[in-house]
């Protein structure tokens, strides 16, 4: 199956307790795209600026990733900078500059139009069903949201829910859209807001499915000795679970969705062991299958 991701393509600004780094490449799209490039044809929709490094634009090239659908303005590119804290767990935003983004409307190449997989990463829920209407019949339709969308564009949003398969989202925004402290109610409330099937990521714990019938699985988090930038942590889990549906090329029910959620950690677990996009850049197909098998064998009895 082929497989599209829309979402923001960025520069960020990184500073962990550790280290300082400048001129990363970020974005919601650019992360999801990478990670589902280890399992499936990938094509990218998002935009950049002018000031957007060429070297960044080849690091998807060489994962072959198709980067017709990315927009050049004379803009400069959406911008993130931000510091982690020691734990690692929480992190202070310095700067957002939306640049680009303000006037953007996604457009899909012809030949992006029958992409199999929609991936919905993060970015303004309207330009989320503008991507959704440019496409003609998707199979599988998953997105990512954030707490500024909760908060600002509840009406879109709740749109997108009723036109959408899955929603992926992180434990605390599922907390604030849905106003209850427990999971459990959330994921639930979350599959009355449209979607049939939910995500909550809940970060160095894993992640909880939900499903029709009350259908409920739950994943434990890949183990790690250290992480070095756990940005963009999400959205590799995003590409990888979306790309481990259009490997295996099969209509989408809650026992496939249940088997996406171990190359989806994995994928995530790559991203925290470098800055950026630099691990997932410097690994193979090899890689990710054997850090695969020992995930399997940790989690099984």
């Amino acid at each position: 199956m082929h497989l599209l991701v829309a979402g923001t393509i960025a520069i960020d600004d990184i500073k962990t307790p550790s280290s300082t780094r400048t001129g990363l490449m970020g974005g919601s799209a650019a992360y999801a795209a990478m990670a589902s490039s280890f399992f499936c044809s990938t094509r990218i929709v998002g935009i950049v600026g002018k000031d957007f490094p060429e070297e960044h634009i080849n690091t998807l090239k060489q994962r072959s990733i198709c980067t017709d659908g990315i927009e050049y303005s004379e803009g400069e590119s959406f911008y993130w900078s931000g510091e982690y804290h020691d734990n690692m767990n929480e992190r202070t935003t310095h700067e957002v500059a939306v640049n680009v983004l303000e006037a953007y409307t996604p457009k899909l190449p012809a030949n992006y139009q029958s992409s199999d997989i929609i991936v919905l990463a993060n970015m303004s829920p309207k330009n989320q069903i503008d991507v959704l209407r440019q496409c003609s019949a998707p199979q599988f339709v998953v997105a990512d949201t954030m707490d500024i969308w909760i908060q600002t564009d509840p009406t879109a949003l709740d749109d997108l829910l009723t036109r959408i398969d899955m929603l992926v989202i992180n434990e605390s925004e599922a907390k604030l859209f849905t106003q209850t402290g427990n999971l459990v109610q959330a994921g639930q409330r979350l599959l009355e807001s449209g979607p049939k099937y939910a995500i909550i990521k809940t970060g160095e714990h894993g992640a909880l499915l939900f499903g029709p019938d009350k259908g409920f699985f739950r994943v434990g988090a890949y183990p790690l000795e250290s992480v070095e930038d756990p940005t963009g942590a999400g959205d590799c889990f995003l590409g990888g679970l979306a790309g481990y549906l259009a490997q295996n090329n099969k209509p989408v029910d809650f026992a496939t969705l249940k088997h996406s959620l171990s190359p989806a950690t994995v994928m995530a677990s790559f991203t925290c062991e470098a800055f950026s996009i630099e691990r997932l850049a410097s690994i193979d197909r090899a890689a990710v299958d054997f850090r695969l098998n020992s995930y399997k064998s940790f989690t099984q009895l």
